[in-house]
C-alpha cells in the first residue's frame, strides 16, 4: 500500500532544529518545517517567533519600538542551547524544538508540551503544560470567572446587542494573559491580529494553548517578580494610556438619545436643581441629520453652537458619537471626498465595499491607510469648531446589519494590504487612534478624550474603553465589575460600564446599587436605550435619588485621589480597579466565585460589589488589616465576615497604612474648592505612601512639568508623617491640609519637634504654630507629624488644620 501524502488539514510541527545562529539580540534558526527567531528585548521580555517562511510580517500597531537587549548569556546543552539574562533563563530543546522558561532561581514558569509550535493548514498554535495548580487570569474584555481555568476564548471583534454574562466574543480583543502557579507568574502576548482562541483546558486536560487562523507565532514571554511588575513591563511593550483630562473622571450622563436640544438644556438644568455633580453630556446618534457623521439635524439642535455654549456656562463637557459608516450619497461631502480619495475600504477588483448601518448603505474608511486617518483628523473641526469637547466612537468592529463583513474586502494595513480576516481586530483601535489624533490636530494644547466600544491590545494609548450594551440586571451588573477588572489587568486602566444597564429597564434598588459601585470605577457614566423609562439618577423617586447624589459627590471628593492614581497609571500601566489577583495572587480565595468580584480602587478601598437584592452579605478580606469607610470598624484580614448592606451601604473598606485625599463638595470639575486637601492617614504596622498629583487638568503643559507634585508617607516605625518635597513648576490649588486620624490611641502631637498636648477636641493652636508661606520651590523643607491620634465626635473626624503646607 503506498502511502498517502500529509494533507495540508493535518497537524505540521515545527519538528528539530536544523540550523541556528547568534545574532545580536538573541538567535534565530531553521527548522525541518519552519523558521524561529528568539529576541532578547530586556531581562524581562523574550520574545519568540516561528513562521513556514523565513520571512516575518509583525503587527505593525500594538508593539511601541523597544530597544533590545545585549546583555544575555547563550550556553549550549546537550538536548540544546539555554540564553540567560538576570531575570529569565530560556532553554531551548532542538529536537523537537520547543521552549522551558525559567526564573533567575531555577524554577519552571512555563513550557511547551510535546506538540510545541505547529500547524494545521495556516492556523497556527502553541501548545503549553499546565503546571500544578496554575491559575490564568486577563485577556481583556472576556466574560466569565476571574480564573480562566476550564476554558476557551476566541478574539473577533463583535457587535453584541445584550450579550450574555458568559458570552464570548464581544467587542474588543486583548490576547494576552498572565498565568499564576506557586512557583511564580509570567504573562504572554500574542502578538496576531487574525481571529485566535486561547483554550485554557476546555475539552481537554492535556495542555492549554493559543492559535490563530492564520498569520506567525509571535509571542512576547514576560516575567517580572509579581503580577504588578508582568502588568507594568507589558504596558511597556503596547503602550501607557495618557492622562486624560480631569473633566472626563467626573460623572458622565448619556441615553441614546438626548434630543431635541430644548431637552439637552432641562437635562443640564436639572442637575444643577438637584445639586447633582455631572461634568459630560453625550449627544448620540439623533444628534446628527439621517444618521451622518459630521451633521448636525438643523430642526433637533438648530444652533449646535449656542447649545455647547449654554452647556459649558452650566459647567458641562460635550461627548458626541462617531460612527464609522459614511452613507453613500452623493450629496453627502464626505462621500464625495472619501471616494474620489480612494480611502474607503475595498474589495480585491477595486470595487468600494459597502454595509448597512444606521445612515443605511454606508462606504468604511480604512483607517489602516494613514491618509485615512488625516482626513478624518480634518473632518473633525466641524465638531471642533461647534465647541465639542470629546469623541465616542461607536460600531467600530465595523458592526454593520447581518454581522457578516466578508473576509474577502481588502485593508492598506500600514501598506501591506491585508483581507478582513487580518484587519478586523485592528479596526477599532484605527478608528480610535484617528479620533484621538484627530482631537488633538484641532485642539493643539487640549488633552483629548475618546471612548471606545472596540479596540485591541495597545488601545489605551489611544482610548478609554466601556463594554458596550449591557444589559439592566444584578448578573450583568457583576459581570461588568469583573470585565473592567480583567481589562485592567490586560493594560487598560481607563474603563467602565454603562451604569443601570443599556438594554432593559433598572428597579430602583438596581439602580442605585449601580450607581453606587460606578463612583469606584474609572469611567463612570450611565447610559440607557432609546424606548426605555427615564434612567436619569432622580428618575426612579426620592430614596434612588439621594443615594446616587451621596454616591456622586463622594466621587467628587475623592477626585485628588483618582487623579493621582489616573497620573500613577499613566505613568507605570497599572489598573485604577485592581483585582484582587494582583496583589494576592497565590490566596486560593479571592479566585472564588463568592468573592472574585472585589477589587482595590486607587490601591486603596477595597470594594465588595453585592446585588442590590440583599441586605447582608459576605466578604473575604485578604491579608492585612482593614477599616470600614464608613465606620472605622476595624478587621483583621485573612477572614471572612458578614457585613450590612442595605441599599445606601456598598461595602467598602480602607486598607491600613492608607492615606488618602478628599477636597470639597463641587457641582463639577471646572468648579473651584475650598482650598483645603483633606488628608485621611489610617494606624498600620505597614509604611503607606500617597503620591499628590495636581496640574491643570486640562493642557498638554504637564508634560513639560508645569504641575505640582509630593509624597506624602506614613512610617509605622516612628508613627510619624512626612509630607515631601513638592516636584514640578506649578503651585498647588490648596492652601491648606487637614489631616484625619483614623486608628491612632495616642493624644499627643510632634510638630517640627515640639509636642502639643491635644485637649478639650480643640485644634486651633495648631493653625497659629504653623502658620508658614507656601513654599513651592523643590526646596521646600519636610514636615513631620508624628504620634496622630485619632478622636471620633458623634461620628465625625474631626481634623487637624496644617496651614501653608502647600
Amino acid at each position: 500500500m503506498q502511502n498517502r501524502p500529509q494533507s495540508s488539514a493535518s497537524y505540521l510541527g515545527i519538528g528539530s532544529t536544523l540550523e541556528i545562529e547568534p545574532i545580536p539580540h538573541g538567535i534565530k534558526g531553521k527548522t525541518e518545517n519552519g523558521f524561529f527567531q528568539i529576541t532578547v528585548l530586556n531581562p524581562h521580555i523574550l520574545r519568540i517567533q516561528a513562521s513556514k517562511s523565513d520571512f516575518f510580517y509583525p503587527n505593525p500597531y500594538s508593539v511601541l519600538k523597544v530597544d533590545t537587549e545585549s546583555d544575555f548569556q547563550l550556553n549550549e546543552t546537550q538536548t540544546g542551547i539555554t540564553l540567560s539574562t538576570t531575570q529569565i533563563k530560556l532553554e531551548v530543546t532542538l529536537s523537537p524544538f520547543a521552549c522551558t522558561f525559567y526564573d533567575k532561581n531555577g524554577n519552571i514558569l512555563n513550557q511547551d508540551d510535546p506538540l510545541g509550535i505547529s500547524w494545521i493548514g495556516t492556523e497556527v498554535s502553541c501548545y503549553k503544560k499546565v503546571q500544578k495548580e496554575e491559575k490564568f487570569i486577563a485577556l481583556g474584555e472576556k466574560t466569565g470567572n476571574l480564573n480562566r481555568v476550564g476554558q476557551a476564548y476566541t478574539n473577533w471583534n463583535t457587535d453584541y446587542f445584550a450579550y450574555g454574562t458568559g458570552d464570548d466574543p464581544l467587542y474588543m480583543s486583548i490576547p494576552f494573559y498572565i498565568g499564576i502557579h506557586e512557583k511564580g507568574a509570567y504573562g504572554i502576548y500574542f502578538d496576531n491580529t487574525h481571529k485566535s482562541v486561547f483554550n485554557f483546558g476546555a475539552s481537554t486536560n492535556r495542555f492549554m494553548y493559543f492559535s490563530a487562523e492564520d498569520g506567525e507565532m509571535d509571542y512576547y514571554f514576560i516575567h517580572d517578580q509579581d503580577i504588578a511588575g508582568i502588568i507594568s513591563k507589558y504596558s511597556d511593550l503596547t503602550g501607557k494610556m495618557q492622562l486624560p483630562p480631569l473633566w472626563s473622571l467626573g460623572y458622565q450622563q448619556c441615553r441614546y438619545s438626548y434630543y431635541p436640544e430644548s431637552e439637552v438644556k432641562t437635562l443640564a438644568q436639572t442637575f444643577r436643581d438637584k445639586d447633582m455633580p455631572a461634568d459630560v453630556i453625550y449627544l448620540d446618534i439623533h444628534h446628527m441629520e439621517e444618521y451622518k457623521v459630521f451633521t448636525f439635524d438643523g430642526k433637533k439642535f438648530p444652533d449646535p453652537k449656542s447649545l455647547i455654549q449654554f452647556l459649558k456656562s452650566k459647567g458641562f463637557r460635550v461627548v458626541v458619537i462617531m460612527d464609522p459608516g459614511i452613507k453613500v450619497d452623493e450629496k453627502y461631502q464626505p462621500y464625495l471626498e472619501g471616494k474620489s480619495a480612494g480611502l474607503f475600504v475595498k474589495y480585491p477588483d477595486g470595487d468600494e465595499y459597502q454595509g448597512q448601518v444606521w445612515p443605511g448603505w454606508c462606504a468604511f474608511p480604512d483607517f489602516t491607510n494613514p491618509k485615512t486617518r488625516q482626513w478624518w483628523a480634518e473632518k473633525m473641526k466641524f465638531y471642533t469648531e461647534a465647541g465639542v469637547d470629546g469623541f465616542w466612537t461607536d460600531m467600530n468592529e465595523p458592526a454593520s446589519w447581518g454581522q457578516f463583513t466578508p473576509n474577502v474586502i481588502e485593508f492598506d494595513f500600514e501598506g501591506e494590504e491585508v483581507s478582513h480576516r487580518k484587519a478586523r481586530n485592528i479596526y477599532g483601535m484605527q478608528m480610535a487612534r484617528s479620533a484621538q489624533e484627530g482631537s488633538i490636530y484641532q485642539n493643539q494644547n487640549l488633552r483629548p478624550f475618546v471612548l471606545t466600544r472596540s479596540g485591541f491590545a495597545g488601545i489605551q494609548r489611544y482610548a478609554a474603553a466601556w463594554t458596550g450594551d449591557n444589559v439592566a440586571s444584578e448578573e450583568h451588573m457583576l459581570a461588568g465589575v469583573r470585565l473592567v477588572n480583567s481589562l485592567g489587568l490586560s493594560g487598560v486602566p481607563f474603563c467602565g460600564f454603562d451604569v443601570g444597564g443599556f438594554a432593559g429597564e433598572a428597579s430602583k434598588s438596581l439602580y442605585a446599587r449601580w450607581m453606587s459601585i460606578g463612583a469606584f470605577t474609572p469611567l463612570f457614566r450611565a447610559h440607557s436605550m432609546i424606548n426605555t423609562k427615564d434612567a436619569e439618577p432622580w428618575a426612579f423617586g426620592e430614596e434612588v435619588e439621594e443615594i446616587s447624589r451621596n454616591y456622586i459627590k463622594l466621587r467628587y471628593k475623592l477626585l485628588p485621589t483618582i487623579y493621582s492614581k489616573f497620573f500613577e497609571s499613566s505613568q507605570n500601566g497599572l489598573p485604577i480597579n485592581s483585582s484582587l489577583a494582583i496583589s494576592y495572587s497565590l490566596d486560593p480565595k479571592i479566585y472564588q466565585t463568592a468573592y472574585q468580584n472585589q477589587f482595590l480602587f486607587c490601591d486603596r478601598f477595597l470594594v465588595a460589589p453585592v446585588e442590590s437584592t440583599k441586605e447582608i452579605t459576605k466578604i473575604y478580606l485578604p491579608e492585612g488589616t482593614w477599616y470600614s469607610l464608613y465606620s472605622d470598624e476595624f478587621f483583621t484580614g485573612e477572614n471572612e465576615i458578614y457585613i450590612d448592606c442595605p441599599l445606601n451601604y456598598l461595602p467598602v473598606f480602607v486598607k491600613s497604612g492608607s492615606i488618602f485625599g478628599m477636597q470639597s463638595e463641587r457641582s463639577n470639575t471646572s468648579e473651584i474648592h475650598d482650598g483645603i486637601l483633606h488628608l485621611h492617614v489610617y494606624c498600620s504596622n505597614q509604611a503607606g505612601a500617597y503620591l499628590h498629583y495636581e496640574d491643570d487638568g486640562e493642557s498638554m503643559g504637564y508634560l513639560k512639568e508645569e504641575y505640582f507634585m509630593r509624597e506624602i508617607t506614613y512610617s509605622p516605625q516612628q508613627m510619624s508623617m512626612t509630607i515631601g518635597p513638592v516636584e514640578g513648576n506649578r503651585n498647588s490649588s490648596y492652601k491648606k491640609i487637614r489631616v484625619y486620624l483614623h486608628g491612632f490611641q495616642t493624644d499627643v502631637v510632634s510638630l517640627n519637634g515640639q509636642s502639643f498636648s491635644l485637649e478639650n477636641e480643640n485644634y486651633a493652636f495648631l493653625e497659629k504654630l504653623t502658620e508658614f508661606d507656601p513654599l513651592p520651590e523643590h526646596e521646600h523643607p519636610f514636615y513631620e507629624i508624628k504620634a496622630l491620634p485619632f478622636l471620633e465626635i458623634d461620628h465625625i473626624y474631626e481634623p487637624i488644620i496644617l496651614s501653608g503646607l502647600f
